[in-house]
């Protein structure tokens, strides 16, 4: 401890106060916490720039946090319960869950959890055979490429679908023993829809024990929308003129009000704005207008670009 109360390198400073404490926000804690916590892991500066998904970050910094303590107790030879991490994320499409999910397999390798971090990612169709003994053998194979990282089961509802005789029901059984027997070098995510997720996990009654961690994945919000899709835009140097970024959202607020029930999200308007950058091309080569190409033309989409056909 230095002069005047402050500690010195890396030690942890603890106060004491008699007095009664004002009530305090718990996600202000979280939140603090974390962005002091976040110069230790290159993941969480990634899931911080992601738009939205405030209670899946939440609930990862909370993951960070105890994995930090985890540690902490280990140095001080305290001991640590064996935890399991697998999890169920639940969704529409385009919310972010193979993107949380990369990031989770970074966290875990910045945290000492995985050797590799890397992320497999797989369907039913890599897991399941077409004959008896070929599906546990195929299942196998990927959860070897896996070990060390996260096996990513997209659509895992699907392993279901065709009943007591199909052959999903033997890859469930090898992924079930492999979630035991390879603890300690595989996190398995499922994903899906979520009423299909609810199905599939009372399909078997030892999945929902095995997978303890459960995240939802909620639509995102028309602001958030449009948000990505600047972000979009950004990223390969376009922008959007605001006669377009009224045309997006009238789009969207249509999409949402009269589509199904599986709305793409972020996938939606990343096909939207890929079309409107072809559709933009197309404008600028065939317009006889044309004389001069400028700079901020070739960056700027406009109305026009997302509503041609």
């Amino acid at each position: 401890m230095g002069t005047n109360g402050k500690t010195t390198g890396n030690q942890i400073k603890v106060v004491f106060r008699n007095e009664e404490l004002a009530p305090v926000n718990r996600d202000k804690i979280i939140s603090s916490r974390m962005k002091a916590l976040d110069n230790e892991s290159g993941a969480l500066k990634e899931l911080e720039s992601l738009v939205g998904l405030d209670e899946v970050k939440k609930l990862v910094y909370e993951i960070y946090a105890f994995l930090t303590i985890r540690k902490l107790r280990e140095e001080q030879g305290l001991y640590n319960s064996p935890h399991m991490f697998h999890m169920v994320f639940k969704g529409n499409p385009g919310t972010g869950k193979t993107t949380v999910a990369r990031i989770l397999g970074k966290l875990f390798k910045d945290m000492g959890i995985l050797e590799k971090g890397h992320l497999i990612e797989v369907e039913r169709a890599d897991l399941v055979g077409e004959y008896i003994g070929h599906t546990a053998s195929k299942t196998r194979d990927i959860i070897k490429k896996a070990l060390g990282g996260v096996l990513f089961i997209d659509e895992a509802y699907s392993l279901v679908r065709g009943g007591e005789k199909d052959f999903g029901k033997e890859c469930i059984d090898t992924l079930i023993k492999s979630l035991e027997d390879d603890r300690k070098q595989l996190i398995v995510i499922l994903a899906g829809y979520n009423e299909e997720m609810d199905y599939f996990l009372s399909c078997n009654p030892g999945l929902p024990s095995r997978f303890p961690i459960k995240l939802d994945f909620p639509d995102y919000p028309i602001n958030q929308l449009i948000e990505i899709a600047d972000s979009m835009c950004n990223e390969q140097a376009y922008h959007l003129s605001q006669e377009a970024r009224f045309l997006i959202r009238k789009l969207l607020n249509k999409e949402q009000e009269e589509g199904t029930d599986h709305f793409s999200n972020a996938r939606y308007v990343r096909n939207m704005i890929e079309k409107a950058i072809r559709q933009q091309a197309i404008r600028i080569v065939t317009d006889p207008a044309v004389r001069e190409v400028s700079k901020n033309m070739l960056m700027e989409l406009r109305a026009q670009d997302f509503e041609r056909e």
